[in-house]
C-alpha cells in the first residue's frame, strides 16, 4: 500500500500527465489528497524518543533542599478538654510546675524541591527558579546540580501571591541554563515534558499532554494554571515544564490528589504570567503591581440581558475605592470593564491579572459599557500594595442614608423596610447606610437563589437609586411593563458592595 506521499505524488502526476483527460472523481481524490499531505506536513507527531530533548535539558534543572528550625515539646501532650473545663488548667498548672517533663526542643527540618537555571551570568552568579513554598521560612538553603555538586544560595525575591521565588548560586564553571518559551502558544493536547526530584529521588523525567489551560485552582488572585497529566508528585514543585523545542512554559507547583500521590492531575504556572514576576524580582527583590482600585464580579448572563449587553462578557464594578486609580478617572459602580489597555477582558478574573503586569503610573484606556453604550475613560495606574489592599478592604463597604414602613415584593420574593435607627443597629450597619433593608426573605422566591438574605441594603434597582419599598416595588412594575425578565440589585452585605440580576415574578 502506498503512503500518503507516495499517493499525493502520483494523483499530481496523473493531474499533468500531458493528453490526459481525468473525471471528476480522479480529481476529487487527487485534491483530498493533496490536502491529506498539506496536513500532515505541518502536524507534530509523538516523538519516537524524548532523550535528545531531555539530554540536553536536565543540566539546567536543580534539586532544592531548604531546612528550617522547628520547636517540639518533649513527653506527652496535654490531654484535650472541652474548653472552659477545670481539668485543663489543672493539667496546664501541672505540666508547667515540672509535673512531667515537657520541655521546648529545636529541631531542623528539611524540605525538597526542585528548581531550573535561567541565566548564567559572566560574574560566575547565576539564576535559579522555583516555587515560593518550597523555600518558604527557610534558615538555608541549597541547590544540588546534576552531578550532585551541592551550592548555598541566596533567596533574590519572592511572591506569595504568584508562588514564586528566585534565588541566587555562585560558581566559576559555566552552567548550563534553560530559555522561556511563550505559554499562549500551546494548546490542550500539545506534548510536554516535565523533570524535577519528586521524593527526593533526584532529577526524573516524565512526559503527557497539556489537558487544560486557564485553571482556577482557588490557591490565589491570579490562578491561571496549565493542567497536564504528565506526572508530577511531591517534590516536583518548582521544576520546569517543557514544549518540545526545549523551552519552559511552566512551573510545576501543584496537583490534585486524594492520595497524595500522581493521578494525572497536575498544574503549572504559565510562562507568559511567571516570566514578568521573575523579572521584576531579579530587579528589585519584590513585584511592583498596578493598582486600579475597584471590586468587581462576573456578568451573568442575566445581569447581561439587564444591561443591555449582547454577551455576557467583562468584568462588572460593584465597587470603587474612595480615592483611588479608578474613581479619578470616573469608573462608576454599575460600569462593566470590557477592554483593558487595549487587551479584551472576557472574564473577571482575568482583569486583575491584566491590571498586575500593567506599569504602574502608566495611562491605560478602559473601555466600559455604561447605560447602554460604550465608553472610553483613561486611568493612571497605582501601586497595589499591602496598604492599598487594606484599603480596599475597608473601603468595599461604600457606606450610603435612610429610614420606616415594611412590604412585601412579591416579584422578588422579599420584605423589605426604610432604614430606621432601631434596624441599623440589629443589623449592625454603618450610620450612613443608604437604601432599603431586607428584612425577610421567601424561601421560595427567586431572590434566595442569588444568595440574597435578611440585612442586606438595596442600594439600587435597575441603577436607580432607592430608599423606600414603594420606589423597589415600582421599579419592578416598570421593568415588568418594558418586557425585562430580571432587574438587576446592587447589594450591600456582609461581603461588600455586589450586583445581583435577579428573576422577576408574577
Amino acid at each position: 500500500m502506498m503512503n500518503t506521499h507516495e499517493s499525493y505524488t502520483t494523483a499530481r502526476a496523473a493531474m499533468h500527465a500531458p493528453g490526459r483527460r481525468l473525471s471528476l472523481s480522479v480529481l476529487v481524490t487527487a485534491f483530498v489528497l493533496a490536502l491529506m499531505f498539506a496536513a500532515s506536513a505541518h502536524a507534530k507527531g509523538a516523538p519516537e524518543s524524548f532523550a535528545p530533548l531531555v539530554h540536553k535539558l536536565l543540566p539546567a534543572v536543580v534539586n532544592i533542599s531548604s531546612t528550617q528550625t522547628i520547636e517540639t515539646r518533649d513527653g506527652p501532650a496535654m490531654p484535650q478538654f472541652p474548653p472552659g473545663s477545670p481539668f485543663e488548667q489543672f493539667f496546664k498548672d501541672f505540666m508547667d510546675r515540672g509535673g512531667q517533663p515537657n520541655q521546648m526542643h529545636k529541631r531542623k527540618a528539611t524540605s525538597l524541591g526542585s528548581g531550573f537555571i535561567i541565566q548564567d551570568k559572566a560574574d560566575g552568579d547565576a539564576y535559579v527558579v522555583t516555587n515560593n513554598h518550597v523555600i518558604q521560612h527557610a534558615d538555608s538553603i541549597h541547590v544540588i546540580l546534576q552531578d550532585n555538586t551541592r551550592l548555598k544560595a541566596t533567596l533574590v525575591g519572592r511572591d506569595t501571591k504568584s508562588d514564586i521565588a528566585v534565588l541566587k548560586i555562585h560558581t566559576k564553571r559555566k552552567l548550563a541554563s534553560v530559555p522561556f518559551g511563550n505559554s499562549d502558544a500551546a494548546q490542550v493536547g500539545d506534548w510536554v515534558v516535565a523533570i524535577g526530584n519528586p521524593f527526593g529521588l533526584g532529577g526524573t523525567v516524565t512526559a503527557g499532554i497539556i489537558s487544560a489551560r486557564g485553571r482556577d485552582i482557588r490557591s490565589g488572585p491570579y490562578d491561571n494554571f496549565i493542567q497536564t497529566d504528565a506526572s508530577i508528585n511531591r517534590g516536583n514543585s518548582g521544576g520546569p515544564m517543557f514544549n518540545m523545542e526545549g523551552q519552559v512554559i511552566g512551573i510545576n507547583t501543584a496537583i490534585y490528589s486524594p492520595s497524595g500521590g500522581s493521578v494525572g492531575i497536575g498544574f503549572a504556572i504559565p510562562s507568559m504570567s511567571a516570566e514578568p514576576v521573575i523579572k521584576q524580582l531579579i530587579a528589585h527583590g519584590e513585584v511592583r503591581r498596578g493598582w486600579l482600585g475597584v471590586r468587581i464580579q462576573d456578568v451573568t448572563p442575566e445581569i447581561a440581558d439587564t444591561l443591555g449587553l449582547k454577551d455576557a462578557k467583562g468584568a462588572l464594578v460593584s465597587s470603587v475605592i474612595k480615592n483611588g486609580p479608578a474613581e479619578k478617572a470616573g469608573l462608576k459602580p454599575g460600569d462593566v470593564i470590557v477592554t483593558f489597555d487595549g487587551k479584551d477582558v472576557p472574564a473577571m478574573r482575568k482583569l486583575p491579572r491584566i491590571v498586575a503586569i500593567t506599569d504602574i503610573g502608566k495611562r491605560v484606556d478602559v473601555r466600559v459599557w455604561r447605560d447602554g453604550a460604550y465608553k472610553d475613560l483613561w486611568v493612571t495606574l497605582g501601586k497595589l500594595d499591602d496598604k492599598t489592599e487594606a484599603a480596599a478592604e475597608k473601603g468595599s463597604k461604600t457606606p450610603p442614608p435612610a429610614a420606616v414602613s415594611e412590604k412585601k415584593v412579591a416579584g422578588l420574593g422579599l420584605t423589605l423596610s426604610k432604614l430606621t435607627p432601631e434596624l441599623i443597629k440589629h443589623y449592625d450597619l454603618a450610620d450612613n447606610t443608604q437604601g432599603v433593608v431586607v428584612t425577610g426573605v421567601d424561601e421560595n422566591g427567586p431572590a434566595v437563589e442569588k444568595g440574597i438574605r435578611e440585612g442586606d441594603v438595596i442600594v439600587e434597582v435597575s441603577q436607580r437609586k432607592v430608599s423606600t419599598p414603594a420606589e423597589v416595588s415600582d421599579l419592578i412594575a416598570k421593568a415588568r411593563k418594558d418586557g425585562r425578565k430580571s432587574v438587576i440589585l446592587w447589594l450591600e452585605g456582609q461581603s461588600g458592595m455586589r450586583f445581583a440580576a435577579v428573576r422577576i415574578g408574577k
